[in-house]
């Protein structure tokens, strides 16, 4: 019995301890996120995208608007590799929805963090803490001319 309280004591102990994570907000170039190798495989050169108030083609027609958060592991590895890689979840995800709606480009593209808009045509937002990573994206859908 003297051991199972000893046990308990010690469980105990260990789950007062408070808990350090973090959530460290991070600003990212796009152009590093856009160029990373694992990118140029899976990013669909027939939809563009325009970040902030970036100039755009004419746009033809407007389709709709969505957003995206994506996560990531980011236990042991760097916060710019986990970035880039919840980057480019986040832009595979507005790419799924942008073929889905027949559109070709994704233009007024915002980091939308905890649904804060943060708007740039050279950076994105990324919050990491100790064991995850992500990055929230909104945007429109639109069919821009060639």
């Amino acid at each position: 019995m003297k051991k199972l309280v000893s046990a308990a004591a010690v469980v105990a102990a260990i789950f007062s301890i408070p808990a350090h994570a973090s959530d460290e907000k991070m600003m990212f170039p796009i152009a590093g996120g856009m160029s990373d190798s694992e990118a140029q495989a899976k990013l669909d050169p027939s939809v563009k995208f325009y970040f902030g108030n970036q100039p755009t083609p004419k746009v033809i027609s407007r389709l709709g608007a969505d957003k995206t958060s994506q996560k990531t592991n980011a236990f042991a590895k760097s916060s710019d590799k986990v970035c880039n890689h919840a980057f480019l979840s986040a832009l595979l995800s507005l790419q799924k929805r942008a073929h889905e709606l027949g559109a070709n480009a994704v233009v007024n593209v915002v980091s939308n963090y905890n649904n804060v808009e943060y708007s740039s045509q050279t950076d994105f937002e990324c919050h990491v803490g100790g064991i995850m990573g992500g990055v929230a994206l909104k945007g429109e859908f639109v069919k821009v001319a060639n």
